[in-house]
């Protein structure tokens, strides 16, 4: 009699998973509106357009992931973070479009269902989806043992974001002498961790206290990404912002430039703000070329603003009032042929 093979005796326990979901039920409810249709619809997400607010409304989308930053989680079993850099990172990229959140989808892939883990991860997503008032609708958990290791997880997300047709910030009247004002990231956000891994794990345990950093590395390194939301709708109320950038992977330059018009290039004036130990750390460390850690890090410059240098000053004394500093970071100057 051949012997009977279950799902379960191939590594996906789909009770574990409802189970587990099922707990996480009231922190998901938590972060609702009344906007949220609840109670319909069993493959989706269903949520209430306000578009009585809006004359030609826009709907601006994103997905993103979290990266290697995992495999720091991982290595600290510390799993309550991450939840909130993929909320944070994917509620900036559509910010800087001059977007308002409407709602959040994620996605969990791991190679075996730890509740522990998985109840975490739930937790950070919904924490900061709560903190934003970004109502988090619906997702995906996938066990799937022949294509992660046991120990290793993905997460993913996508946010939609609606915005006044003319409202749209993409860059298009840039022009020659605008100038360029950077607001302070806490750290690595969610870039670059590849590189970092590999210059500091060899050296450092992710548990050890480094002095020039005044914490353990791993707490340095799992800082929660920052959500630049709060700034941007009240700073594009009281000025013209011409273009926003979110500087993740890539860096300053090949995130700006990417919402300058043609003809046009940012010119940075390099290290001219105040730069996390952190970036000193990992380039002293690995010996890595200047050039690297610019198209790597974000060097301490979480979100990038561009408007008119007649609106600088003022701003930049307008953003007293945040708790993350800003800085002059540069401007605006012919493309060089």
């Amino acid at each position: 009699m051949k012997k009977k093979l279950t799902y379960r005796d191939a590594g996906v326990d789909i009770e574990k998973a409802e189970t587990s979901l099922s707990k996480a039920k009231k922190l998901i409810t938590e972060s609702h509106n009344p906007r949220v249709l609840k109670d319909i619809g069993a493959f989706g997400g269903f949520y209430e357009i306000p578009v009585e607010d809006y004359k030609k409304p826009v709907l601006i989308s994103s997905t993103d992931g979290v990266g290697t930053k995992l495999k720091v989680a991982v290595l600290m079993n510390r799993h309550n973070t991450v939840g909130q850099d993929l909320v944070n990172h994917c509620i900036n990229d559509i910010a800087v479009c001059g977007a308002t959140p409407l709602f959040f989808l994620d996605y969990f892939g791991c190679g075996k269902l730890d509740e522990k883990i998985f109840a975490e991860i739930i937790e950070g997503l919904a924490t900061a989806c709560k903190a934003a008032q970004l109502p988090l609708i619906g997702g995906e958990t996938a066990e799937m043992p022949d294509l992660y290791q046991a120990n290793d997880y993905d997460l993913v997300g996508t946010i939609v974001g609606i915005v006044e047709k003319e409202n749209i910030i993409d860059g298009s009247n840039i022009q020659e002498g605008d100038m360029i004002l950077g607001i302070a990231s806490n750290g690595l956000h969610t870039n670059g961790y590849s590189l970092a891994r590999k210059v500091l794990f060899p050296k450092y345990n992710p548990d050890q206290y480094i002095e020039d950093l005044n914490s353990e590395l791993g707490n340095e390194l799992l800082k929660i990404h920052l959500n630049y939301y709060p700034i941007i709708e009240d700073i594009s109320k009281q000025f013209p912002l011409k273009g926003m950038a979110h500087i993740t992977g890539g860096g300053l330059y090949k995130n700006t430039i990417r919402i300058i018009p043609e003809g046009l290039m940012p010119d940075f004036k390099w290290r001219s703000w105040s730069v996390p130990p952190l970036f000193d750390l990992i380039q002293e460390v690995g010996n890595v070329p200047e050039k690297d850690m610019r198209q790597t890090f974000n060097l301490g410059i979480g979100l990038v603003i561009i408007l008119d240098e007649i609106y600088t000053t003022s701003l930049l004394k307008y953003s007293k009032k945040f708790d993350h500093a800003f800085y002059l970071v540069g401007e605006i100057i012919p493309a060089k042929s």
